[in-house]
């Protein structure tokens, strides 16, 4: 019975190490797998380009694809946009409007040709260096679990006055002021205890906190009222007067006529881009495709 045990407890190392050999094969494996992926996907290292940018854009045969799709989302657009520029995208549904607004912010992954800020490539810039020069206001606006203040500033370090200053530039500084606690009010969970129209003009001040000089601004006023369509033109108008370049992707005329060139997209097609004055009246006489 003794020398039973003492083999038993002898072979327990080895029982241990047999069961677990399947495990430490597939670890194995699977190291083996990471490590080749990381050699064949080396880091990205962000170039440091002087701050901050001017604004000037240039599209040179470029175009956006994505995995699994046959014809690319953007197709061979060559365009060039200076300094200061207001600019409208517009086009049917599906044309690649709000693609080409993920472009110009450099965080669309799947491109080829050229899009230049400042005679560099966007992709090269560092997004950390180059986030406080850029405003953007997506489609579909997501505010974060915090304050309005936290919200407008980016959850930076709050700068009353910066935050104020664009609250008023979107005209809704008053209707903040009549919230429970003003600008330290909590908004929920993406920004659940606000109306559509609150928060589309909350991520609007948040697009343009610090006076960025590059702001992109998809569907901006998709929900707004009279009196925020009528801040919103105000608000560009500012822009351009500080030297900022404004795209504005919109269906509605009414923003149409704070801007100075058209950029008119079909099928992912760059079908006109030029001074508003010369394609309006060929877009009226030819109107899109739905």
């Amino acid at each position: 019975v003794a020398a039973n045990l003492l083999v038993t407890r002898g072979l327990q190392p080895l029982d241990m190490i047999v069961s677990s050999w399947r495990e430490f094969y597939l670890a194995k494996l699977s190291f083996r797998r990471l490590d080749q992926l990381l050699v064949s996907n080396p880091e990205f290292t962000a170039r440091t380009f002087p701050m901050p940018p001017s604004g000037r854009f240039e599209l040179k045969d470029f175009s956006a694809i994505a995995p699994g799709r046959s014809k690319p989302i953007l197709n061979g657009l060559n365009v060039l946009v200076k300094q200061g520029d207001v600019v409208a995208i517009l086009g049917p549904s599906a044309s690649g409007k709000s693609t080409l607004a993920k472009c110009l912010l450099g965080i669309w992954p799947n491109v080829e040709g050229k899009l230049l800020l400042d005679d560099r490539s966007v992709f090269e810039y560092d997004h950390q260096q180059l986030g406080p020069h850029v405003g953007y206001l997506p489609q579909d606006v997501e505010l974060f679990e915090g304050s309005v203040a936290e919200n407008i500033a980016r959850f930076g370090e709050l700068d009353s006055a910066a935050i104020i200053e664009a609250a008023q530039k979107v005209g809704i500084h008053d209707l903040i002021l009549k919230f429970p606690q003003g600008y330290d009010t909590p908004i929920g969970i993406a920004g659940s205890r606000l109306s559509g129209g609150q928060r589309q003009r909350i991520g609007l001040a948040r697009a343009i906190y610090g006076n960025p000089s590059i702001i992109v601004l998809d569907e901006p006023n998709a929900n707004l009222d009279d009196a925020g369509e009528k801040a919103l033109n105000h608000a560009v108008l500012e822009f351009r007067k500080n030297g900022a370049t404004v795209f504005l992707i919109t269906h509605t005329k009414n923003v149409l006529e704070v801007v100075d060139n058209l950029l008119v997209l079909e099928q992912g097609q760059l079908l006109a881009y030029g001074p508003k004055q010369d394609i309006l009246p060929r877009l009226m006489a030819q109107p899109l495709s739905s």
